[in-house]
Order: structure tokens, then C-alpha cells, then sequence
């Protein structure tokens, strides 16, 4: 069985959500969620405070996508990411080609 996070490089149906000064990647599916807030600190900066992936999904690869997919619009916008959140701090560590975007 093919699980979400197997291929790193397949499609991920991940959505942005924002309101004000906070917001969120999620995915969704079969009526679960994993997802990873941010607050954003200003113009330039996004702070990732927190990853939740339910039981259902964990082994998936999909805490992994969320921060990729924030670093994909970070760069994208020229922002800097502040990896608050545990795990997000533990992928940045792990991947010298994000660095361009952690602040440092």
C-alpha cells in the first residue's frame, strides 16, 4: 500500500490557511488532519510554532512536507523561517539546502 509521504517528490494536496498575523499548512484526509501553525513576525519572517500529525498519519513522511512546503513559499517570497517548533528545528538541522532560508 502506497502511504502519503512514501515518494517525497509525489503530489501532496497541502493548503495554506491564514488569518491576520497566524496560520497553517494542513492536509487532509479521510476526515483527519495534520497540520503545522506559524505566526508571522513582521514582513520577512514566519515563526513555526508547532507540527501536529495525528496517530493516523505518523510514519507517513507528512510532518516532513509541511515544513518542506513552508520552506518552498519562504523562498519563494524571500522570507525567513524561525523553526520554534521541535520538529521543524530537527528538519532544518537535517538539511543544509534550507538553510538559505533559516534565520539564523
Amino acid at each position: 500500500m502506497t502511504r502519503p509521504g512514501d515518494n517525497p517528490n509525489a503530489p501532496l494536496q497541502i493548503e495554506r490557511e491564514e488569518s491576520g498575523s497566524k496560520g497553517r499548512y494542513v492536509y487532509r484526509a479521510d476526515g483527519t488532519e495534520a497540520e503545522m501553525t506559524f505566526s508571522k513576525a513582521g514582513e520577512g519572517m514566519i515563526i513555526i510554532d508547532h507540527t501536529g500529525v495525528p496517530d493516523a498519519f505518523r510514519g507517513q513522511g507528512i510532518g516532513l512536507r509541511l515544513v518542506a512546503r513552508a520552506v518552498e513559499d519562504a523562498r519563494a517570497a524571500g522570507k525567513k523561517i524561525i523553526p520554534l517548533c521541535p520538529f521543524a528545528a530537527a528538519q532544518f538541522r537535517r538539511r543544509s539546502e534550507w538553510a538559505d532560508v533559516l534565520k539564523g
